[in-house]
């Protein structure tokens, strides 16, 4: 076994009593969510784990970590 790291992306979800949800731009297709940011935390970790175990059953290989998550900002001007 190999550790490998992986950059992940919570967001609040609109609905404050829904919590966050959380995908990992390099694992398409995989996603949780949780009431609190620990709770997706541990979500995510599970979805990973069985994202990478149905690779592995289907013959796929596992996509390599990489460093893609910027946050930035811009300001758009909309009508009044």
């Amino acid at each position: 076994m190999k550790p490998l790291r992986y950059e992940i992306v919570i967001e609040k979800e609109e609905d404050a009593a829904a919590g966050y949800s959380v995908s990992c731009p390099a694992l398409p297709g995989c996603f949780s969510n949780g009431r609190t940011v620990a709770q997706a935390r541990r979500n995510m970790r599970e979805a990973m784990e069985l994202y990478v175990e149905s690779l592995l059953a289907h013959g796929k290989k596992i996509p390599a970590p990489r460093k893609a998550i910027r946050l930035d900002e811009l300001t758009l001007m909309v009508p009044a």
